[in-house]
C-alpha cells in the first residue's frame, strides 16, 4: 500500500527526527546532565515548545484511531473531548501552573507529598506507574500497531516493537528536553497530515467542487452527526449524555488529564518561568480547535462515502476503529506517506511523553525516596532511562491481552480512567483551594472514587458514564470534607497560601483565552 515515494517521505521524516534529537541530546556531556535536566528540561522550555509538545503528547493514537471511529458513529458530538479541553487548558494555566512552579515540583506524587505526607504520595506515585504502563502506554501502542497492520500488512506485534523502538531510540538519550523540542516536528507533521487526508476525503464527498463544498454535503445530508448534544433516544447517549456532557463528568475528567496528568502537566513544569508556561498552555488550547477538523470530519466523511458506495460499509461498521486507516488508503502516493509520517508522530510522541513520565514518577518518586536515597545526578538519570526501557517492553507484552478485545478504544480507555479521576480531581483542587483540606481526607477521596464507581457500575449498569462521574465526584468533595472535619488538622507547613500566589495573567494571555472562549462559544452555538 505504500509505494516508494511515501517510503522516502517516511524516511525523510525519520532521519530528520532522530538527527534532531541526537542533537537536542548531545549538548550537554553524560557527566553534566542532572535530574532536573533529564526529567524538566533543566526548566528551560519556551512556550512554543510546551504548547507544541503538550498537543504532541495527547494526540496519539487514541485520539486520531478512536475519535475517527467516533466520528463515523456518532459525529460531531464526540469533539467535545477537544474542544471543551481548550477551556480547562486556559483554566490550567491561570489557576492551578502558579501553584504547582512556585512549589517547584518535578512530579504531581511530589505535589502530594508537600500536601498530603508521604503516604498519599507513594499510594498515587505507584498508582499512576502502574496506570500509565498497563493503560495509556498499552492503549497506543496497540492502536498504533492496528493502524500500521492496516497500512503495511505487518503483524501487530511487529508493528507495535517497531513503533517502540523509534520511540526509544529518539527520546531515551535526551529526555524531556529532547521529546519536547523534538514535537515541533511532530505537530507540524501531524497536523498537515491531518489536513491534507481532511482536503482529500471533503474533495471526494464535493464530487471535486472543493473542501467547502464537501463539508456543506455532509452537513446537508447527514444532519445528524453534526450536532453536538445528542438526544436521549441516541443510540450513543450513553457514552455522550447529551447537556451533561457540558455540566457533568466530562470536565471531571478533562481536569484529571490536563491539570494533574504527569505526562501532560510535565512540560509546564519545565517552562522557563510562570508566564512561559501559561502562554504554552494559551497556544495548546488554539491548537486544540484545530483537532476535529482533522480527526473527526474525516470520520463523519467516511459514513457518507460509505452511504453512496464508494467506500465498502461493512468493515467500517464492523470496527469503527479501522476508519482512519481505510481513509489513508484513498490518499495519493507521496502524499500518503506525509499522512503515514503524521500518524507516526503522533504515535511515537505520545509513547515517548508516557515513557519519559513514567521514568519520572519512579525515579523521583519510588527509587529515589523509597529504595536508594542520596545517590548522584548520573545515577538516577540511568534509573530513569532503564525505567524507561522496561515499561515500553512491559507495554508491548501487555497490549493485546489488555486491549485487543475492546469495541472503541476511545470510549474505554475514557471508562477506565474514570474510575480514579473523580478522585484525584477532588483531592487537588481540595489540596489547593481549601485549607482544611488533610491526608485522612484526601485517602477518603481516593477510596471513595473507586469504590463508588464500581457500586454505581453494577447497581446502575445503564447510567451514562460521564454522569457517574460527576455524581462519584461531587460524592468525593462532599467525603473529603467531612473526613478532614474528623482527622487532625494539617499542618500549617504543607497548607497551600494562596495570598502568596500570583493568579494574574498577561494581556496576551487574557486575550487569546477570550477569542479561544468566544469561538467555542460560537461552535457550540451553530452545532447545538
Amino acid at each position: 500500500m505504500l509505494s516508494s515515494i511515501d517510503l522516502t517521505v517516511i524516511a525523510i521524516y525519520a532521519i530528520g527526527l532522530l538527527a534532531a534529537a541526537l542533537y537536542v541530546s548531545t549538548r550537554k556531556s553524560p557527566a553534566e546532565v542532572s535530574s532536573e535536566d533529564y526529567f524538566l528540561a533543566g526548566k528551560s522550555l519556551p512556550w512554543w515548545a510546551i504548547g507544541a509538545s503538550l498537543i504532541a503528547a495527547n494526540i496519539s493514537a487514541e485520539q486520531i484511531i478512536g475519535q475517527s471511529g467516533q466520528g463515523f458513529v456518532v459525529g460531531l458530538a464526540i469533539a467535545a473531548y477537544e474542544w471543551q479541553a481548550a477551556i480547562v487548558l486556559l483554566i490550567v494555566a491561570k489557576y492551578f501552573l502558579p501553584i504547582f512552579l512556585e512549589k517547584k515540583i518535578y512530579t504531581m506524587p511530589q505535589f502530594l507529598e508537600l500536601r498530603f505526607g508521604p503516604t498519599i504520595k507513594s499510594i498515587m506515585a505507584v498508582f499512576w506507574v502502574v496506570l500509565y504502563t498497563a493503560v495509556n502506554l498499552t492503549a497506543v501502542l496497540w492502536l498504533g500497531g492496528l493502524a500500521l497492520t492496516a497500512l503495511t500488512g505487518w503483524d501487530v506485534m511487529s508493528a507495535m516493537i517497531g513503533l517502540a523502538v523509534f520511540a526509544v531510540g529518539y527520546s531515551l538519550y535526551g529526555g524531556l528536553k529532547a521529546v519536547a523540542l523534538t514535537d515541533i516536528i511532530q505537530v507540524v507533521v501531524l497536523i498537515a497530515g491531518g489536513f491534507v487526508i481532511t482536503g482529500i476525503v471533503l474533495g471526494m464527498v464535493g464530487d471535486g467542487e472543493g473542501i467547502m463544498a464537501g463539508l456543506s454535503v455532509l452537513m446537508n445530508e447527514i444532519p445528524g452527526h453534526f450536532e453536538m448534544i445528542l438526544d436521549s433516544e441516541h443510540p450513543s447517549y450513553s457514552n455522550l449524555p447529551g447537556i451533561w456532557t457540558l455540566l457533568g463528568g466530562l470536565w471531571v475528567l478533562h481536569f484529571s488529564y490536563w491539570g494533574f496528568n504527569q505526562y501532560i502537566i510535565q512540560r509546564a513544569l519545565g517552562a522557563e518561568s510562570l508566564a512561559e508556561a501559561q502562554k504554552g498552555l494559551a497556544f495548546a488550547a488554539g491548537l486544540k480547535l484545530l483537532i476535529p477538523v482533522i480527526v473527526v470530519i474525516p470520520g463523519i466523511a467516511a459514513l457518507y462515502l460509505a452511504q453512496q458506495g464508494q467506500l465498502d460499509m461493512a468493515p467500517l461498521q464492523a470496527s469503527p476503529d479501522s476508519t482512519y486507516g481505510i481513509l489513508m488508503g484513498l490518499v495519493p502516493d507521496g502524499l500518503r506517506g506525509l499522512v503515514f509520517a503524521a500518524l507516526i508522530a503522533a504515535i511515537v510522541s505520545s509513547l515517548a511523553s508516557m515513557m519519559n513520565s513514567i521514568s519520572t514518577i519512579f525515579t523521583m518518586d519510588i527509587y529515589r525516596d523509597m529504595i536508594a536515597k542520596d545517590r548522584d545526578e548520573a545515577h538516577y538519570v540511568m534509573v530513569g532511562r532503564l525505567t524507561s526501557v522496561g515499561a515500553m517492553v512491559i507495554a508491548v507484552l501487555l497490549a493485546k491481552p489488555f486491549l485487543g478485545g475492546m469495541e472503541s478504544a476511545f470510549q474505554t480507555i475514557q471508562e477506565y480512567t474514570g474510575f480514579i479521576a473523580p478522585g484525584i480531581v477532588s483531592v487537588f483542587l481540595l489540596g489547593m483551594f481549601w485549607r482544611g483540606t488533610n491526608a485522612t481526607g484526601a485517602f477518603a477521596m481516593l477510596v471513595i472514587s473507586i469504590g463508588a464507581n464500581i457500586a454505581l457500575k453494577f447497581a446502575a449498569p445503564d447510567l451514562a458514564f460521564v454522569i457517574r462521574i460527576w455524581i462519584v465526584f461531587l460524592s468525593c468533595l462532599v467525603i473529603g470534607v467531612l473526613a478532614s472535619r474528623f482527622g487532625a488538622a494539617a499542618d500549617e507547613k504543607s497548607i497551600i497560601h494562596l495570598d502568596d500566589m500570583q493568579f494574574a495573567t498577561s494581556v496576551g494571555f487574557n486575550r487569546a483565552a477570550v477569542a479561544i472562549t468566544v469561538l467555542l462559544v460560537g461552535i457550540y452555538t451553530a452545532y447545538w
